[in-house]
């Protein structure tokens, strides 16, 4: 499948700058794959097609405060550095973007805060892409409790508004654990604690897995012919119990709900011969796009993607690339919200 069949026209208002003021009641189209059917509900509504043995899986990955703002030696110029991923703990070295890229080069250091972070330059990794030491004394906890103090929330680019104090917790979902992220999961972001609450109360069980979104989730897709794209890999955990539920409900023919593309690519890569999930501790850069047989999940939450993208991209390899497009020319006459904190597509 080609690049352009992923282009449509999406209103730069329906692109949402701020979170619904509750989670759980962002609106949730339901796309029927069986019938074509399309409903338009709220999200806390996603409850009545779930029941008893039932199983959800969830990212926990947490995002830690990844946007950071030093200053450049000697001219004083102020530069972004956004934390891609640690390298190594030992040695304080980071894969880091910075911007404006043009202006760091190996050898310069950086001073953030009142000078109570120093890194050095090490390496040019790609245009923007740098490998930074950073230059600290203490301990790796006091390191951290410095990186969360000096850090920011890092929510996109496109939202053209300052960071808010409410981003720190709704760019976050409430079941976040295992930090490590560069961008949150965003299906995850319209599950409130009592929605989770009355889920669990009805029946239906959550499998937990952990992939640390990285910024090549939205890395824009350059080449006609997708497969010649190369996903950026991500760091996948998929414990023993997440496993043992997902195959146990896949063995009762439940309905097994992938929360989130990111969710759906850690399941899918790593499937056994027989269609099973087997436990995995490493890296993925599966690209999922049509047509694809899926092995595990019947259904899936996702949020309204942007054109052109991966995450487009497999939600129209799940869901049908027609009723897909479909459904998306749908939400933009009905004006549903967009992209990160936008409103939710439940596919059955």
């Amino acid at each position: 499948m080609k690049l352009s069949k992923f282009k449509f026209d999406l209103p730069a208002e329906l692109l949402a700058e701020h979170p619904t003021p509750e989670r759980d009641e962002s609106r949730l189209m339901v796309v029927h794959r069986s019938t074509g059917e399309i409903e338009h509900k709220l999200f806390k509504d996603l409850i009545n097609y779930f029941d008893d043995g039932d199983l959800m899986i969830m990212n926990d990955t947490k995002v830690f405060p990844a946007r950071m703002y030093g200053n450049k030696e000697k001219t004083g110029a102020r530069i972004e550095v956004f934390l891609l991923r640690e390298l190594n703990r030992e040695s304080l070295l980071w894969d880091v973007l910075v911007d404006p890229a043009r202006k760091i080069r190996i050898g310069n250091k950086l001073y953030f805060g009142d000078d109570d972070l120093v890194a050095e330059v090490i390496d040019n990794t790609t245009s923007r892409g740098r490998t930074l030491r950073f230059l600290f004394d203490g301990s790796y906890e006091e390191f951290k409790a410095i990186i969360a103090k000096l850090g920011e929330t890092p929510i996109p680019r496109y939202i053209n508004r300052a960071v808010e104090p409410e981003d720190a917790e709704r760019y976050q979902t409430v079941y976040a654990e295992n930090e490590g992220a560069v961008a949150a999961p965003t299906a995850g972001l319209h599950f409130s604690k009592h929605l989770l609450k009355r889920l669990e109360i009805k029946g239906v069980d959550f499998a937990k897995l952990t992939l640390h979104v990285g910024l090549g989730t939205f890395r824009s897709v350059e080449v006609e012919d997708l497969t010649k794209h190369k996903m950026d890999s991500e760091e996948v955990h998929i414990p023993q119990l997440c496993a043992d539920k997902v195959n146990a409900a896949k063995a009762r023919k439940a309905r097994i709900c992938a929360v989130g593309t990111t969710s759906m690519r850690a399941i899918e890569t790593s499937v056994s011969a027989d269609g099973m999930l087997k436990p995995y501790d490493g890296w993925t850069n599966k690209f999922i796009f049509p047509p694809y047989d899926f092995n595990i999940a019947n259904c899936m939450v996702t949020n309204f993607h942007t054109p052109l993208s991966t995450l487009l991209m497999m939600t129209c390899a799940f869901g049908g690339y027609d009723l897909v497009m479909k459904a998306y020319k749908e939400a933009i006459k009905e004006k549903y919200r967009f992209y990160t904190y936008g409103d939710a597509m439940l596919i059955l």
